[in-house]
Formats: structure tokens, sequence, C-alpha cells
């Protein structure tokens, strides 16, 4: 298998500005990520998710252990409205290329080329703060893209979105796995994505609790690690309550 990410004993703890004291989020964390497949990592809120993300992205260090990674990872936030830089999607795309220097005259093509993979030509020059929240997170894939990141980390990318959101970003998932991207995912939403996944990972409390094939899933505790189960059916009105 070749490898794209890969944790060996990674522990990341931080200094308590109350008591002085360190409380570890993450704890003898191990596990690889093959290169062109699409991992789920699961956990509740509080799981370690989010700390994770930026370990492997380097904007943390680990307390302990080793992270490898076979390229410079590209993030896509929780809120990715919080990474729009430009004032339209074309403008975002290109501040991302010349921060990476890019010249100056492959810039517009290399634009309208990523802009056109997720779907955003016709919106090239919409104000970007009207977009829509699925559209939003294709723009930041777009810059994403364009800067050549070989794996792409998507924090709860279901979050606050409606249902024809959900589809967009589930055939964007769909559309980076095919072309061999490495996609990571962060969420606890499994009903909407687990058929997507090759390779599951599930988080409980700062530890790994499972890592195996995404088919395995369905036969786990999940609601014991605080995980809504994807299997639970709705049969009549009573049942469409979250208990």
């Amino acid at each position: 298998m070749e490898k794209a990410v890969k944790l060996e004993g990674v522990t990341k703890r931080f200094l308590s500005t109350s008591d002085s004291q360190y409380s570890e989020a993450l704890t003898d964390i191990s596990f690889e990520v093959a290169k062109g497949s699409l991992t789920i990592v699961a956990g509740a809120n509080g799981s370690g998710k989010s700390v994770l993300m930026k370990l492997i992205s380097g904007l943390m260090k680990p307390s302990e252990g080793k992270i490898f990674t076979s390229s410079k990872p590209g993030l896509v936030f929780q809120e990715a409205g919080t990474q729009i830089l430009g004032d339209t999607p074309r403008e975002d795309v290109a501040v991302g290329l010349k921060n990476i220097k890019k010249p100056k005259k492959e810039i517009p093509a290399l634009v309208e080329a990523a802009l056109k993979n997720v779907r955003l030509c016709e919106k090239a020059d919409f104000p970007a703060e009207f977009l829509s929240g699925g559209e939003k997170r294709r723009l930041a894939v777009a810059s994403i893209l364009a800067m050549e990141r070989d794996i792409i980390i998507f924090d709860e990318p279901y979050a606050n979105l409606d249902y024809p959101a959900v589809l967009d970003v589930n055939n964007l998932l769909s559309q980076l796995h095919s072309a061999g991207k490495t996609v990571i995912l962060l969420t606890h939403e499994l009903e909407k994505c687990l058929g997507l996944a090759d390779h599951f990972l599930v988080l409980q409390k700062g530890k790994l609790v499972f890592d195996g094939k995404a088919g395995e899933a369905l036969k786990l505790p999940l609601e014991k690690w605080s995980i809504r189960n994807p299997l639970v059916r709705y049969e009549n009105l009573s049942d469409l309550i979250w208990r």
C-alpha cells in the first residue's frame, strides 16, 4: 500500500489556563491512509477530530509521535466561508496561486480549470459572500486543486447544509475520489456519506477505538461511542425523534 498519511504514536497535549495542568486531546494515535482512498474519521464533538486535522495539515505539531504526509494537504474548514479571501470565486482562487508564486501569465488558465472542476464557472465573477454553503465548500476545493494538493481534508462538510447542498458535497467527494485524490472526511453524520468510504476510523475522547474497512462500521457499537447508527430505520411518525 502506497501511503499518503501515516501517524505513529501521536499524542497532543494542551496546557489548561485555569489550573496550569496539561490535558491530552489525542493519545497515542497510529494509523495509515492509502493514496487515492477516501477515509472517514468519525467521532462525537470533543473526540479530537479537529485537532487531528490540524496535526495532519501541519497547523499544529504533536507533543509526541511522528506524522508523515506524501504531500502538503489542503483543508476545507467547517465554515468554508472563513477561508475565502477574494471578492469573487475567480479572485479567490487567484489569491492562492499568487501566494505560491505561480507565474502571473499562467494564473488565468489555472483559475478557469479549477473553477470548471468544481462547476463554478458560471459564478466566477459572482460575489463570493452570497454563495451558498455548498458552493463555498466547492470554492475552497477549487483553490486547493489549483495549488495541486493531492490530499484534501474536510472538517464536518455537512454542517448547516440543506438536502440539495449535501448531495452537492457528495458529488464533489465522489469526483475527487475518482480523480485519485486522497480524501479525509471528519464527520459524525455517517448516514450522509459512509457508502462513499474505503477506510473508517473512530475517535472517542482522544483515542482511536476503530481502524478498518468502511463496510465493517455497520457491525460496530457506534452509539456506545456517541455516534448515531446510520441503519436506524423510521417506521412511523414517533420514530422521527432523535433519542
